[in-house]
C-alpha cells in the first residue's frame, strides 16, 4: 500500500478525531470549541481523503460527524452569547 497525499491527509483527520475524543475523556470540563473544531477539522480531512479513495459508508459517516460538530459549535456560541454554561 502506498502512502499518497490523500492517505496522509486521512491519517491527519483520524489523529484529530482521536485527539478530540481523548481530550473529551481526559478533561473534566472540556472546552466545546476545542472539542468540536477538532472534530470538524478531522471530518473535513477524512472527507478529502475519502473523495480520492472512495468509501461511501465512511464518507456518509464523516458527513454526519461534521454536521454534529457544526451543531456543537453553534450550540456553544449560543450558550456563550446568552451567558450560560454548557
Amino acid at each position: 500500500m502506498m502512502l499518497d497525499w490523500a492517505t496522509l491527509v486521512g491519517f491527519a483527520g483520524t489523529a484529530c478525531i482521536i485527539a478530540a475524543y481523548a481530550y473529551l475523556t481526559v478533561q473534566d470540563q472540556p472546552n466545546p470549541y476545542i472539542l468540536h473544531l477538532t472534530n470538524l477539522v478531522g471530518a473535513a480531512l477524512l472527507t478529502i481523503s475519502l473523495l480520492v479513495h472512495l468509501n461511501l459508508a465512511s464518507l456518509i459517516l464523516e458527513g454526519f460527524w461534521a454536521a454534529i460538530a457544526v451543531y456543537g459549535l453553534v450550540k456553544a456560541a449560543r450558550a456563550r452569547r446568552e451567558g450560560s454554561s454548557l
